[in-house]
């Protein structure tokens, strides 16, 4: 009897859940419409998913299918909803110019992920402004001075050379058979970022932590963000957490040391240089630490500066091979431009002096980040209504997503791959020197070939955008006699 009244209560209460579901679903229709305005954009959309299933399903075709909306529009810019979020896409390199130029409080806000804020912590560069944000990469500018590049390029040069000795032996050990060298490319940055970064400060068992909780970090970037125990973005946020520690004690331990007056030998030590010398005047002077020099702060700093550098740099990597091998005039000439200035069998690293010779090279490098940004889109959220064009205003809590590829515009206001105004990359002269490097070595010492086949070079997100085929290439050595230095 009870089974039939709860039965019939349901009946009852059936038509009033179809009417509040068919309100909210016109509720949301409206919104977005009134959102969107004259943007170019799905005429509708599912309520609260969007079109999300498409963004994780085919993200490349995903974007591709914005830039185009965006493109024939004329606008360049195009709009959709993303789990119950307005976004617009931004192809226009003018309007993404204004949106990077006005990262504050009442405008936008840089997120870098549309959940990053969960993802990274509040402790994180990106999500800073004003003076805080100014002094903070004030203290961060020693670590790019042309004497710590020349430091860190010695590092780069060991690392990537042991690793390209590794290639050769496995694929010799194959028969020459093709592999893909997306995945030996990670773990070469992610040696090459932790030696750079952090140096003598993390042990071995360190290390192999780190390598294991990064990987966490980039399954859930990708993931659905559900913040429960058995999803990948759960894995990703504690695994962040426990790589913010493990860096803040290397912040420590090197404070430690440079108090003590030892030399700078990674990224961190020329960080706490300064650092510990700001830290002790505070405190002959009877003032509190200055802002951002907490260990675990400052680990999350170094975090930044890892995730910045570890897939970027993967991403570079693949798509340098790949144009190399496209064009063997372009590969002739960085060959015969590093033949000028350096020899495998010299048994001496490449000099700071020699890499700023190399114009041709660099050159190349940034062309390969022009053409292929690693990350092709840089999520803000507009803090308040922002009037981007004279026709249209991006509505408060709007994710836009100005775009940093534009493949068919090469002159140097359009060239966005580090970004621009308050946020532009700090980093960007030792991302384009790793990329330098490793083209220095890889076409001196190896001899390669890609296997070429049917959409191998169309990029796809892994977080950042690599070949599908993950670069697959015929190896073997080049020269006579292996570096070693």
């Amino acid at each position: 009897m009870a089974a039939v009244v709860d039965f019939l209560d349901l009946r009852a209460a059936a038509p009033f859940v179809v009417a509040a579901l068919a309100f909210y679903f016109l509720v949301e229709q409206l919104s977005y419409h009134r959102k969107k305005g004259p943007l170019p954009g799905p005429p509708l959309v599912v309520p609260f998913v969007g079109s999300v299933a498409h963004m994780i399903r085919d993200p490349t075709g995903f974007w591709d299918a914005q830039a185009a909306r965006a493109r024939k529009s004329g606008a360049g810019l195009a709009a959709d909803f993303l789990i119950g979020r307005f976004v617009v896409f931004i192809r226009d390199s003018e309007l993404s110019h204004r949106v990077f130029a006005n990262v504050r409080p009442d405008a936008f806000h840089l997120i870098g992920h549309p959940f990053g804020k969960k993802l990274f912590g509040d402790h994180n560069l990106i999500y800073m402004f004003g003076e805080d944000h100014k002094d903070l990469r004030r203290r961060i500018a020693p670590n790019f001075t042309p004497r710590a590049l020349s430091t860190y390029a010695a590092i780069q040069q060991r690392v990537i050379l042991s690793h390209l000795r590794r290639w050769l032996d496995r694929s010799a050990a194959n028969g020459g058979k093709a592999e893909p060298i997306r995945v030996p490319c990670r773990d070469m940055n992610l040696e090459t970022s932790q030696t750079v970064f952090a140096g003598p400060y993390l042990t071995k068992e360190a290390r192999e932590k780190f390598e294991r909780d990064y990987n966490f970090f980039n399954v859930g970037l990708m993931a659905l963000p559900v913040d429960l125990p058995g999803f990948a973005f759960r894995s990703a946020r504690l695994g962040v957490a426990r790589l913010v520690r493990t860096l803040g004690e290397c912040a420590r331990a090197s404070k430690a040391r440079m108090r003590a007056g030892g030399e700078p030998e990674c990224l961190v030590d020329f960080w706490m240089q300064e650092t510990v010398r700001e830290i002790d005047e505070a405190k002959a002077a009877g003032k509190p630490p200055p802002a951002h020099t907490d260990d675990e702060e400052l680990g999350g700093f170094l975090f930044d500066f890892l995730f910045a550098a570890q897939d970027a740099s993967t991403s570079s990597l693949c798509w340098a091979v790949s144009a190399l091998d496209s064009h063997p005039d372009v590969l002739a000439g960085v060959r015969a431009e590093v033949a000028s200035l350096w020899s495998p069998e010299s048994g001496e690293p490449i000099t700071a002096e020699k890499i700023a010779e190399m114009k041709y090279t660099q050159a190349v490098a940034r062309e390969v980040v022009r053409h292929r940004p690693p990350a092709t889109l840089v999520p803000h959220i507009a803090g308040e209504e922002f009037q981007l064009t004279e026709w249209y205003t991006i509505p408060k809590g709007t994710i836009v997503f100005p775009s940093a590829r534009r493949e068919d515009v090469v002159y140097k206001r359009n060239f966005l791959a580090f970004g621009a105004g308050p946020h532009q990359c700090v980093g960007q002269r030792y991302a384009l020197n790793h990329l330098v490097l490793f083209m220095a070595l890889f076409v001196s010492v190896v001899d390669f070939r890609r296997d070429r086949t049917e959409g191998c070079d169309e990029p796809v997100y892994m977080p950042t955008i690599v070949p599908r085929d993950s670069c697959t290439v015929y190896l073997k050595q080049r020269c006579a006699k292996f570096p070693s230095f």
